[in-house]
């Protein structure tokens, strides 16, 4: 028997929490042997919604599993003297499915847009073969429609399941979902895209220079709203003065990024 993976040592951003793990996918696997629970990819960006969405702030204190996915999340670890690997979370998800396909894990995918769940429900099979995919549905349904879907995803009792549904929403609707069930749950953005070939991912030497949110803004003009966080949180770890959450709460029904 394998030993078990050294254990996560749990740090804080700005008041969200943060796992500095040697190894997150073993982390992630001695998760679901444990019983499951919720796994978070934090940024920047979602850490500035988190304290402005008390909502979205409620539901990553209560992840089982938080790793740091972004380059400023790292640095913000580094000025506290805790070295940290970067851990995209894409590259989680993309590990989970081959751990999965080996070990005959019952496998969900909800979210990102009907034509991208049909070339995922094609691929992701024959790139990992024996993938048990129980279901695999669009995240555009009909607000009519989710009380039901939701009632048998959790029928399914899946061992992994995967939402793109954008942020807050795919970390909300986890929180909201996944107690007393079994399996990890876990938000990933926008992987569906990228893995169904609609989307690009940065080349990886601007990964190497932690520079992927630039390939974004070039891709997506429209980001640079959500861009001008990144500034707000380097000024808000560097004064310690993160801003007050707000008390207005996401609106409910919003359709998915």
């Amino acid at each position: 028997m394998p030993p078990a993976p050294s254990p996560c040592d749990r740090q804080q951003v700005l008041g969200m929490p943060v796992d500095a793990c040697p190894d997150v996918l073993a982390a992630a696997v001695e998760l679901h042997r444990s019983g499951g629970g919720q796994l978070v990819t934090l940024n920047a960006e979602m850490t500035m919604t988190a304290l402005a969405q008390p909502e979205l702030g409620q539901a990553i204190r209560a992840a089982d599993l938080v790793i740091p996915d972004g380059a400023g999340v790292v640095w913000a670890l580094r000025r506290q003297g805790i070295r940290v690997r970067r851990s995209p979370g894409i590259e989680l998800a993309h590990n989970l499915l081959a751990h999965a396909a080996q070990h005959h894990w019952r496998v969900a995918l909800v979210g990102a847009s009907p034509a991208v769940m049909d070339a995922l429900r094609e691929q992701l099979p024959q790139h990992h073969p024996g993938l048990q995919l129980v279901i695999a549905v669009h995240g555009f349904q009909a607000p009519e429609a989710w009380p039901g879907l939701e009632q048998q995803l959790l029928a399914l009792k899946p061992d992994l399941v995967l939402a793109a549904l954008g942020v807050p929403r795919q970390e909300t609707w986890i929180g909201r979902l996944h107690h007393n069930q079994a399996g990890l749950w876990m938000g990933v953005g926008g992987s569906f895209d990228v893995w169904s070939g609609q989307k690009k991912r940065a080349p990886q030497w601007m990964g190497a220079l932690q520079i992927e949110w630039l390939y974004r803004l070039i891709q997506e003009p429209s980001r640079w709203r959500r861009m001008l966080s990144l500034p707000q949180f380097a000024w808000a770890v560097i004064s310690g003065n993160p801003p007050r959450p707000a008390t207005q709460k996401p609106e409910a029904g919003k359709t998915p990024e």
